[in-house]
């Protein structure tokens, strides 16, 4: 085998295996198909750059999603809240199936658009991810004060914009109105 198969050994069976469920965190993040395929895209890329290393130091998909939840917070400090409102809302008028479940992705979607990045972040990795506080706080690169203090923040948010969904936050989120189309 040649040196530059080496280097991807694995990688393309990483991103078949990974890629529908990190493009749900990111679209639970983005509110957008397209840019949630897009972040995963970019994290795809700077994963393959450094693929022998990451395969080398374990699981490389912690790396993968700490990329996608640090650049969708660069992403709305670079295009600004209300342009990314503005796209979340569009794409949640489009027409979508009648069902209950749909209809609770477009309240969710919703929901989530109005949260700031990191309060989004947490709650997609605590709840929809199903992580710890100690596990958040390492995926994100934070404290685990700042976890509980974003959690509380945005829950407290949501009951104001979406108080339907605080129930299944504050009781953990049923499984399928965080199911998003992948």
């Amino acid at each position: 085998m040649s040196p530059a198969v080496d280097r991807y050994d694995g990688f393309h069976d990483f991103v078949v295996a990974r890629r529908s469920g990190l493009t749900r965190v990111a679209y639970l993040l983005t509110g957008n198909q397209y840019a949630a395929e897009e972040l995963v895209q970019d994290a795809l890329v700077e994963a393959a750059r450094r693929w022998r290393r990451l395969v080398a130091d374990g699981d490389p998909e912690p790396y993968v999603r700490r990329i996608i939840y640090t650049r969708d917070i660069d992403r709305w400090r670079r295009v600004g809240r209300r342009e990314l409102h503005r796209f979340a809302t569009v794409e949640a008028a489009s027409p979508v199936d009648e069902s209950a479940a749909a209809d609770s992705r477009v309240v969710l979607r919703e929901a989530l658009s109005r949260l700031t990045p990191h309060q989004r972040a947490v709650l997609v990795c605590r709840f929809f991810e199903d992580r710890t506080e100690v596990q958040t706080a390492d995926e994100l690169g934070c404290s685990v004060s700042t976890v509980k203090s974003q959690t509380r923040h945005a829950l407290k948010r949501l009951r104001e914009v979406a108080p339907e969904l605080v129930a299944g936050f504050d009781h953990e989120l049923d499984t399928p109105a965080m199911e998003v189309p992948s």
